[in-house]
């Protein structure tokens, strides 16, 4: 792969926090994008990177933003220090049972050799420190989604937070609400049928997607932990024979290939019929440890200002609490990000999908993938000419890039009724970053870096006049067209006749909703 060669195959008994060497070298340059868009605020900042004639690869001139090779490798260290805690632990402590799940579901999270060329754990797209989304502040105010294991492949959406996504309920069709309810990912597809868990289902997304961790086999998944140093905590939760199978000579290949595999062989790891349901199983066991540490306090804490406040152990400021006051009356966000009711718990979502009318962000990568890469796979053949329909996608029953079909073969007639919906995400954390200045990314496609532009494209979007991605004014005065028309939510957002000091009082409502909220800071209850 030149520059792009993956390495540090090595892996032993004992935990090894050595970082992949290449890794920041090998992604300066990495992305044939035509252009960039940087928006903070109102300030439009775009950069040419080129394409390499017919390759499909970057021209050496092409640059990633400034900051970006610091940012991957803080990313990468504290990956690195996050797993080796957490096997430490496992060394040093005696846990009990639940201790065990949760601790072996984090170390499944944090474990890039997971993936097919050994660089990329779950956590790459999701880190404690932007409430386990996106950290790598130069990829959100560009590419949005995430490079893969294959460094060059990029999918169409940034990552979303699994922060309270436990407790969305497995997908179901509320035919009286004429909605979808419930599921994982921004359209849905891990329904939770299987599995009866739709965060489980979720976790088994990336490892075999081919533009994120790119596994060929999901037999590599259960190959590529008989070899962890936690391989015996896998075995006292699951069992001492998880691992009893007998694999073939060419295994290390077949797992170092990235996917997707050769349409002639969907499972390359070729195994006896008892081996493969033994490490289908060994799949099905890495979902569910992993929710097991998603569902824990550790990432579902309720600890933030506005659970103290509910709690009467804080005081909202003014500011604060007219923001509240409007999320609950003028500005609608309650319909949609509820905020608890009798016998609820205050999730911020309702786990259903909705077309905000977000515009196209000519930033993500996805839409300069067309050609084939190296490997002969090209994630986007429909290259700048690509509309992402979310919801309506999956309801068609086309395997997606992970794998996850709609189950129920009479949601296909919905498909069209939830065209260019996605799943309206919980609000909790939604400002949780490492440091003030740190840029987030918002919205499926990314197109927001602010919550005050977010909140203001709710409260104007149907009233200021349309322009075009780029032109004076944009995010301010004037909003590009939606990305795809079909199905705009035209009931809760788009002419909500707030002032601008309304908007300010939501973004400083709705940043009370960030976890680890201190006590001690003004506003406490005395």
């Amino acid at each position: 792969m030149g520059i792009f060669k993956e390495h540090d195959h090595l892996r032993g008994k004992e935990i090894k926090t050595l970082r992949n060497r290449t890794l920041a070298f090998s992604l300066i340059g990495l992305l044939p994008l035509g252009f960039l868009l940087h928006s903070v605020g109102t300030e439009i900042l775009r950069e040419r990177l080129v394409h390499a004639a017919g390759t499909g690869l970057p021209d050496p001139e092409g640059k990633m933003p400034p900051g970006f090779e610091q940012d991957v490798a803080k990313v990468e260290a504290d990956i690195d220090q996050i797993e080796a805690d957490a096997l430490r632990e496992i060394s040093q402590t005696a846990l009990d049972r639940q201790s065990q799940i949760r601790t072996l579901g984090k170390l499944l999270l944090f474990d890039k050799h997971l993936s097919v060329n050994q660089n990329e754990a779950c956590s790459f797209c999701h880190t404690p420190g932007t409430g386990f989304t996106g950290p790598i502040q130069s990829l959100n105010l560009s590419t949005v989604s995430y490079p893969g294991s294959v460094r060059t492949r990029f999918s169409q959406r940034k990552p979303q937070s699994y922060m309270y996504a436990t407790f969305a309920p497995v997908l179901h069709y509320n035919a009286p609400q004429g909605d979808f309810v419930g599921g994982n990912f921004w359209d849905m597809r891990a329904s939770g049928y299987r599995l009866q868990n739709p965060s489980a289902e979720q976790a088994q997304g990336p490892p075999t997607n081919p533009v994120e961790m790119g596994l060929p086999d999901s037999a590599c998944l259960a190959y590529r932990l008989s070899k962890a140093p936690y391989r015996k905590l896998f075995e006292t939760v699951w069992g001492a024979d998880s691992f009893a199978i007998q694999w073939p000579k060419d295994v290390e290949n077949v797992c170092a290939t990235p996917g997707p595999p050769p349409d002639n062989d969907q499972y390359p790891v070729h195994l006896s019929v008892a081996d493969r349901q033994r490490a289908d199983h060994v799949y099905d066991s890495f979902g569910l440890e992993a929710a097991a540490y998603e569902a824990s306090p550790e990432v579902n804490p309720f600890t933030s200002k506005f659970d103290y406040v509910q709690a009467g152990k804080a005081q909202f400021t003014p500011e604060e609490g007219m923001g509240y006051a409007l999320f609950r009356s003028k500005a609608k966000c309650n319909q949609c990000h509820r905020d608890g009711g009798p016998g609820e718990e205050p999730l911020f979502t309702d786990f259903t999908a909705s077309n905000l009318g977000v515009p196209r962000n000519p930033g993500v990568q996805f839409y300069f993938e067309s050609k084939s890469d190296e490997h002969g796979y090209s994630p986007n053949k429909a290259g700048s000419t690509y509309v992402d329909v979310g919801v309506g996608f999956f309801l068609r029953k086309l395997k997606s890039l992970s794998g996850q079909l709609n189950p129920d073969s009479q949601w296909m007639e919905l498909a069209p009724q939830f065209d260019a919906k996605f799943q309206v995400p919980t609000l909790r954390n939604v400002d949780m970053r490492p440091t003030p200045n740190f840029v987030k990314a918002y919205m499926h496609n990314g197109y927001f870096k602010s919550l005050k532009e977010v909140v203001h494209f709710y409260n104007t979007r149907d009233v200021l006049p349309k322009c075009m991605a780029g032109d004076p004014g944009e995010k301010v005065t004037c909003w590009p067209p939606p990305e795809d028309p079909t199905n705009l939510n035209k009931r809760q957002l788009g002419d909500l006749k707030l002032t601008d000091t309304e908007e300010d009082d939501l973004v400083a409502f709705l940043k009370t909703l960030n976890d680890d909220y201190n006590l001690s800071s003004p506003g406490t209850a005395k």
